[in-house]
């Protein structure tokens, strides 16, 4: 079924004018931009309690008062990577069923409220360039968006995640109250206008959960659709990887951040979901295989035993398992790109593994993006579109016309309410 509307009858140049008319006649949607894994910034602070493994290196010249922790370039090379590998791991506490900071680390995601922190997230480091995030911004902007008038940014804790339902989430849950109240503030700012959601990779998973979280009435009054640029609904095999193998940061060991990388609630619930990676071998050893069914014994067999429970009773029951939020939802992705399947290890995790790829948008495999289709097909009560983009990757799917042109027929009004999939 294919797609009218503004968006799919329009070039570029046309639709940037057409918005601007909207924006001229005062009929802007308020847009909240929710980032994905390692977009937002992470400040720090130490304080008394802070014992550092290594006193002589973490201890002498610490910082006084709040400090970017995540992300400062600095941070990231020999020997300082050690101390922020100390500073930015979590912690699983059984007795309370959470994560917490290293004891002494006092940790909050900056400009919550703004895009401000998306621009650059080491404004340090004049070499990083200009991120596609960053780039949607500035086309966002030169359309008429105005930060903190109808445009919002709402970073949080990427170490984080959600859990099932009786299993505290300290920090995710007070996310999705903040995000909440966002929402509510950006509609009342703007005439009561219903808001745009524009979320990338995690920030997606947060989103779904913050509508099947509020009643049905509080969705339909303060939310007009979601736009979900490569949702990962289903998480990925790469997850896998970096469990057994550890992070890839350019000028940094893998298994210096192996550690930290573990401690992340977020990677668990990024783990490739049984329900839709199924019995398929993901990583392959000499000894035995793992597939999405066998990660409590792969948690394990890493070297990860302490993974094992919260995977399990947090994070298993909700796995891939998503409630159709009942507004609109259209789910934008890269298809066709080379996307890691399966990790061939030798004797142990720690060499490089073998590679061998599928398809997907480069990090994420085709079935998580596809994902919700499977779910709501056939729940008319649920509007979804589904775009597939060939040779889009995970990050340029964010600056693709495709997308600019779905995100202005969103904000602009024009959209067309029929629920279809289409590749273009």
């Amino acid at each position: 079924m294919g797609v009218t509307g503004v968006a799919s009858i329009l070039p570029p140049a046309i639709l940037l004018l057409h918005l601007s008319l909207h924006v001229a006649g005062g009929h802007l949607h308020p847009l909240i931009l929710v980032p994905g894994i390692d977009n937002s910034r992470i400040e720090a602070r130490l304080t008394d309690a802070y014992l550092p493994s290594n006193s002589s290196l973490c201890g002498a010249n610490r910082p006084e008062g709040w400090f970017r922790l995540w992300k400062d370039r600095l941070h990231l090379t020999e020997p300082a990577v050690r101390c922020f590998a100390e500073q930015m791991a979590l912690h699983y506490d059984p007795d309370a069923d959470d994560y917490h900071n290293t004891p002494g680390v006092e940790t909050l995601a900056s400009h919550f409220g703004s895009v401000e922190g998306f621009r650059h997230l080491d404004p340090d480091d004049h070499m990083e360039g200009l991120s596609e995030l960053a780039t949607l911004l500035e086309r966002l902007e030169k359309a008429g968006y105005r930060d903190g008038e109808d445009l919002f940014g709402a970073p949080y804790d990427f170490r984080h995640g959600l859990a099932a339902d009786g299993h505290p989430s300290r920090v995710g849950t007070q996310f999705l109250r903040d995000l909440t109240a966002l929402v509510e503030h950006a509609s009342a700012a703007n005439g009561g206008l219903p808001v745009v959601l524009v979320t990338h990779s995690l920030g997606s998973l947060f989103a779904l959960h913050l509508l099947n979280r509020n009643p049905p009435h509080w969705r339909h009054r303060f939310v007009k659709q979601l736009v979900a640029l490569a949702p990962p609904w289903g998480g990925g095999a790469w997850a896998a990887f970096v469990f057994a193998s550890g992070n890839l940061l350019p000028g940094v060991k893998p298994s210096t951040l192996r550690a930290v990388s573990r401690s992340y609630e977020s990677l668990s619930w990024l783990l490739p979901s049984p329900k839709h990676f199924g019995g398929k071998p993901l990583v392959v050893t000499p000894r035995r295989n793992y597939s999405a069914t066998d990660l409590p014994e792969f948690l394990a067999d890493v070297g990860c035993p302490e993974a094992v429970r919260p995977y399990r009773s947090r994070v298993l029951p909700v796995a891939g398992r998503w409630e159709p939020p009942g507004v609109p939802v259209t789910c934008v992705f890269g298809t066709g790109v080379p996307t890691p399947e399966v990790f061939l290890y030798g004797d142990g995790f720690e060499g490089a593994p073998e590679i061998v790829c599928g398809y997907g948008d480069g990090t994420v495999n085709l079935q998580s993006l596809l994902a919700v289709e499977e779910e709501w097909s056939g729940v008319p009560e649920q509007p979804l579109r589904v775009v597939k983009v060939p040779n889009a990757t995970h990050g340029s799917i964010l600056v693709h016309e495709v997308t600019w042109g779905l995100i202005m027929e969103q904000v602009s009004g024009d959209d067309d309410p029929h629920v279809s999939s289409f590749a273009v």
